[in-house]
């Protein structure tokens, strides 16, 4: 993906689709369009605009716009032995932020919230607003970037954003054991992901060799283990829990399901029943989109927030 030229006009044509009045939605590649409500019938559906700004691998930083694949932009980035935490689901960039789940490997890629330095978005009024800063340490100004992660195109659409990326590791191993994970947990120093399905666990160890060397080497003092092609399959529902709360799952309400631990995120058989929000947090997601969308234009159907 080469880079193109950082031209406002770009966004600026994005903001005239955008306008300032009647029902609009914003599509990347649709691969998680049902979450979080349907659009209303007679809605307008748009794109955001596609193409990389600026790569500064040096500084560990990219600039893309938010139509671009999730896969060009890891494509891109490969070059230079760098990802960044956005799950890579046959999405856009833009749509991997607006639902703001994390990728499976959050433990070692970090959250995708985290990895958001800046963003530039068309607000309901039709305007480009930009938000955050192009720099890994940014401490000023309120953090309404991170509140567009996961807002699911109801605050704002997103034009562009800027991220934080991440070294590749050098190597990747995935284990399975039927140790306990609380245990696999609190023995490693880092692992990139431990996944449980009730009775078997799984390890995905990344790093320098030595380092994932000496991670397994303390795992197997602890008990058996295997090195695995892969890790499990993942069932179709996503359920968002306290990460303590893991450990009281019921399989006779959720079917089969795989848990990764210490983040709260399992995947399971059965859909997760929709949580009502208590009195205070509706009241003030209530306000929040009045503030942002006052006549409620933007995404009509669908629900704000996903900050789980």
């Amino acid at each position: 993906m080469k880079a193109t030229l950082k031209i406002d006009t770009v966004l600026n044509r994005f903001a005239e689709a955008v306008g300032p009045s009647l029902p609009i939605a914003i599509e990347g590649n649709r691969t998680r369009w049902g979450l979080n409500g349907l659009l209303k019938p007679g809605t307008s559906v748009i794109s955001a605009p596609s193409g990389l700004v600026e790569y500064k691998p040096e500084e560990m930083i990219v600039t893309v716009r938010a139509g671009t694949t999730v896969q060009e932009l890891d494509t891109c980035l490969a070059d230079h032995r760098q990802r960044t935490s956005l799950p890579d689901r046959g999405g856009t960039v833009g749509g991997a932020i607006a639902v703001g789940h994390n990728d499976l490997h959050k433990l070692g890629k970090g959250s995708v919230r985290d990895a958001v330095l800046q963003l530039r978005y068309v607000s309901a009024e039709g305007k480009v607003i930009t938000c955050g800063g192009p720099v890994v340490k940014n401490v000023t100004g309120f953090n309404l970037h991170k509140l567009m992660v996961g807002s699911f195109g109801t605050l704002g659409f997103i034009a562009e954003v800027t991220l934080r990326t991440n070294p590749t590791p050098l190597r990747q191993l995935w284990i399975q054991t039927s140790m306990d994970p609380k245990i696999i947990f609190d023995t490693l120093q880092r692992p990139s992901a431990i996944l449980w399905d009730g009775t078997t666990t799984w390890v995905h160890l990344e790093g320098h060799p030595p380092d994932v060397d000496a991670q397994y080497a303390l795992l197997t003092k602890s008990g058996k283990v295997y090195e695995s092609e892969t890790g499990p399959s993942l069932p179709a529902h996503r359920w968002s829990i306290p990460p303590v709360d893991i450990f009281s799952l019921e399989k006779t309400l959720m079917g089969r399901f795989v848990a990764s631990i210490g983040v709260g995120t399992v995947w399971a058989e059965q859909p997760q029943e929709e949580r009502k929000l208590d009195r205070a947090t509706l009241t003030i997601t209530e306000r929040m989109k009045k503030q942002f969308d006052p006549t409620s234009r933007l995404n009509p159907g669908r629900n704000l927030g996903n900050w789980s």
